[in-house]
């Protein structure tokens, strides 16, 4: 363990700190497909008895009409959180009528490209603005790569505790300047080390091999219908997800957050000639928000987000630029397909541990050579983690990923025992051993364990999810919601679809002149 972080944990290992840590907080944000009753995309409309998307907090969709999202409270006690995840799943699954809710990250089958429907929202300026987006991300990434779902985990340090490093350390310059500057910190650490996740949690081995649209590719027959790589760990976060030229020449340094801020900025400023051919309008409707690299800050896809709660209509780099960094969202973790909400208390812990470890440790920043070999491990890892001696980049050298592994395991181990002694039991010593355990035996993976569930029961990608959804609906609906509960969420739903019903009624300007003003506001900002 390196000095620094020794002299941090000593620091938050003293009675009057060591209740600051059991005070993060975590939100999930879960996206899954709706499937009908043959595993196939369902193309029927957002469920009005779930509410509107556009205004329920909780349940609203992504990218297309058929992807929901399920998005919880940020909470200081993860299991409290991921209750919240499964009653959210428990009422959807009160409302879905004959459907299903799609168990891994990689999709069903699909139907033609123009035949995904695109998400929905009503006929308010905001409303329009969404769905205008969506059509722009069909347009520069097609329909498909949006099917794609993840897990997404919101997570932050108490408040109360950059002063106290900050004193510790003498840092010169505003709490929020020192905030932000540490939470970039974690971001470098996250960035270095984020191949581990992969290895850990990874769940996309495989997928339906109707999903590349018959583009060229390296993977394995698996079956007819399925394609795989044998070591791999997740392919929703190789070079088969999302792919952009437009953003391969953007490379946002997380160095410090203008130098973040202001690449985005650049980049939503900055026209793509091709997407500048294309052009905004196509007989006379809105096809995209503009014809820049990015329609708007969130369109650049990364592992790991800086961000900051947003004022109503404030743009997320605002926000940032305003108040500085409030919080991280990890983007990278796959929907594990043998969890019912996709994600366990056991994985939060670790990933607890695992951010914390990212946050306290020393983070030099990042020269090119060393950005290159963190993309290159993750690379590596997500296509061929769970390959016998499988060697990464560290420090210019090769090491063995499970030696490294190893090393890493050791040193956040000491979070997790500081995590343990802050809550109180032993829960962040198990959810290690259980991480460890997969080091030393890589058939525990859940990227192994679902080939080897597919091997076993001779199911091809399809099958073996439709029947992990179906297993995971009737554990769903076999406990239904208190009556109580059942009512708060009803309630929730019909007070969001009159809320649209509002915002639609009450509308008043041009859209044009609206979007006009919202990218406006983003070219205002100066540097």
């Amino acid at each position: 363990m390196s000095e620094f972080l020794n002299r941090r944990l000593t620091l938050l290992g003293e009675p009057a700190n060591l209740s600051l840590l059991a005070q993060c907080l975590h939100g999930i944000e879960r996206e899954c497909l709706r499937v009908n009753a043959e595993g196939r995309l369902a193309q029927t409309p957002h469920p009005e008895a779930l509410g509107s998307a556009l205004t329920n907090e909780q349940i609203t969709t992504d990218y297309s009409e058929s992807l929901l999202e399920f998005i919880t409270p940020a909470l200081q006690d993860p299991a409290q959180t991921l209750q919240s995840l499964e009653q959210i799943h428990r009422f959807a699954y009160s409302k879905l009528s004959g459907e299903y809710l799609w168990s891994p990250s990689m999709p069903c089958p699909l139907p033609a490209e123009e035949d995904i429907p695109i998400a929905y929202y009503g006929t308010s300026n905001i409303g329009r603005l969404k769905y205008v987006y969506r059509q722009g991300l069909s347009l520069r990434y097609g329909r498909t790569m949006q099917c794609i779902a993840g897990i997404h985990y919101n997570f932050s340090l108490p408040e109360a505790l950059w002063p106290l490093l900050k004193s510790a350390e003498g840092y010169v310059g505003t709490d929020r300047d020192y905030q932000s500057s540490a939470y970039l910190a974690l971001i470098r650490n996250f960035r270095r080390y984020s191949w581990l996740l992969m290895y850990l949690f990874g769940a996309s081995p495989a997928l339906d091999a109707g999903f590349l649209r018959g583009r060229a590719h390296q993977l394995e027959q698996f079956d007819a219908n399925t394609l795989y790589l044998p070591y791999a760990t997740s392919l929703r976060m190789s070079d088969l997800g999302y792919q952009s030229n437009a953003q391969a020449g953007l490379t946002p340094c997380f160095n410090d957050l203008t130098s973040y801020t202001d690449s985005l900025r650049k980049a939503v400023a900055t026209p793509y000639p091709p997407y500048a051919e294309v052009g905004t309008h196509k007989d006379g409707e809105w096809v995209q928000l503009n014809t820049n690299i990015l329609q708007i800050e969130n369109e650049y896809y990364s592992n790991i987000r800086p961000k900051r709660v947003t004022y109503t209509g404030e743009r997320p780099i605002q926000a940032l630029m305003a108040r500085g960094v409030q919080y991280v969202e990890v983007r990278c973790l796959d929907i594990n397909p043998f969890l019912p909400t996709g994600i366990d208390l056991t994985e939060s812990r670790f990933i607890d541990a695992f951010l914390l470890f990212c946050a306290f440790e020393q983070s030099p920043q990042l020269d090119n050579r060393e950005c290159g070999n963190c993309s290159d491990n993750f690379l590596r890892v997500v296509k061929e983690g769970r390959r016998p001696g499988l060697e990464l980049q560290r420090n210019g050298e090769a090491v063995e990923l499970k030696q490294w592994a190893g090393d890493l395991l050791e040193r956040i181990g000491s979070l997790a025992a500081l995590l343990d002694r802050s809550i109180g039991g032993d829960a962040h010593a198990q959810a290690m051993a259980a991480q460890r355990a997969k080091v030393e035996d890589v058939s525990l993976t859940p990227s192994a364990q679902v080939l080897a569930s597919m091997t076993e029961n001779k199911q091809g990608f399809a099958e073996f999810s439709f029947s992990q959804s179906q297993a995971h609906a009737e554990f769903f609906r076999s406990q239904a919601l208190t009556a109580e509960q059942q009512a708060s969420f009803e309630e929730r739903a019909r007070t969001s679809l009159a809320e649209q019903a509002e915002l639609e009624r009450e509308e008043v300007g041009d859209f044009d002149v609206f979007v006009g003003s919202y990218q406006a506001s983003i070219l205002a900002i100066s540097n």
